[in-house]
């Protein structure tokens, strides 16, 4: 919705209402991903793409069907579908779209939402696309910390509110399913749930075979992760192919730029794992003046209790220090590299999420906080 935002708040101000197709799926070699829309105004005016040209021509008729009639309606393109070859999609990929009347009745939510994406404020919309006819096309609008509108049960906003925070803080788009009051085994609803936010950053402090490790689960959990060190022997693109950006430079330095340029927010993790003075200490004094969502520092329990004294004599106060998880990760026994990402892994998501790190066969209550 994002690339098409600005034609459709004009006509949803001036009260005016508009055909909208989101891609909710694809398979093989769709050109578009989920997430993917084309609007067809009240004039006949079309923005966006679904599928970069191949069922652009079917598409629109739909989108003026379902402005007229206000009646969402979903539908399939495949290699498999004559209709498919019919309206061009020869590329051997498959999508489903759905396609809605966006108007102020049937959307109230959505200058809050155009405005949270025009203030880089991170902001979800959940929308159901196939279910019970009362249910399809209602919309929940979430926040990191709000929510506003209803999917038609307060169970079923809740269970999506939590799952749909959970892909908010990703930055990934994706389908949701649920019984018909938000029971999590069902399959009776399907919720998609578009993301609006840049994804979170990663920033991985030596490189060593224990950063490729953390760097391939980073991107694995929607991270957008750089590796950097200052060697640039090691800091090689062949040595992180699952890093976003490899770096080098000094981490002190590189860190207090990417703060001054306004690279870092609250949802950043830095994982420093050079387990060096020279290096460590000067980044977690940067860090640790940063409102960032967890650092942690590698290191043996001696390593650990001689760099916890470097930084008081640096001067970082205790409540700084008392933020700082070192030696990182959770203690899973962990020995190779693979496993040690899958400590550190874990406890990035359990500080993400106020978790205890406790096996959940030996805790009560709720699952998900």
């Amino acid at each position: 919705m994002r690339e098409v935002l600005d034609d459709l708040l004009r006509w949803w101000r001036a009260g005016e209402p508009v055909g909208l197709a989101t891609v909710t799926a694809t398979w093989h070699s769709a050109p578009r991903q989920p997430g993917a829309t084309m609007l067809v105004g009240p004039d006949g005016t079309v923005v966006g793409s679904v599928s970069g040209g191949c069922v652009e021509a079917e598409v629109y008729e739909l989108c003026r069907a379902v402005m007229a009639s206000g009646v969402p309606r979903t539908h399939h393109y495949g290699v498999s579908d004559d209709d498919a070859f019919a309206v061009g999609l020869t590329c051997g990929g498959t999508i489903d779209l759905f396609v809605e009347r966006i108007d102020r009745n049937t959307f109230p939510e959505l200058a809050e939402v155009a405005a949270a994406i025009a203030g880089r404020v991170p902001v979800g919309v959940l929308t159901c696309v196939d279910g019970p006819p009362g249910r399809i096309g209602r919309h929940l609008t979430l926040g990191p910390d709000t929510r506003r509108g209803s999917l038609g049960s307060p169970r079923l906003d809740a269970a999506a509110a939590d799952d749909g925070r959970g892909l908010l803080a990703a930055g990934r788009t994706g389908l949701l399913h649920y019984g018909p009051d938000g029971q999590r085994r069902g399959d009776e609803l399907t919720l998609l749930c578009s993301a609006y936010a840049p994804p979170a950053r990663m920033i991985v402090f030596g490189a060593i075979d224990f950063a490729a490790a953390v760097a391939r689960i980073g991107a694995f959990l929607g991270y957008r992760v750089t590796v950097c060190d200052a060697r640039g022997v090691f800091a090689t693109r062949r040595r992180f192919p699952d890093a976003h950006e490899v770096v080098v430079d000094w981490p002190h330095r590189y860190l207090a730029e990417q703060a001054r340029a306004g690279q870092v927010d609250d949802r950043t993790v830095v994982c420093v794992l050079t387990h060096d003075p020279k290096f460590d200490v000067p980044v977690l004094r940067v860090a640790l003046d940063l409102p960032l969502a967890y650092v942690g520092a590698m290191g043996s329990r001696r390593t650990h209790a001689d760099r916890i004294a470097r930084l008081r004599e640096a001067g970082v106060p205790e409540s700084a220090l008392a933020r700082l998880s070192s030696p990182i990760g959770l203690d899973l026994g962990a020995r190779t590299p693979q496993e040690t990402a899958v400590s550190i892994a874990a406890e990035i998501v359990a500080t993400r999420w106020a978790g205890t790190g406790e096996r959940l066969s030996e805790t009560d209550g709720r699952i998900h906080r």
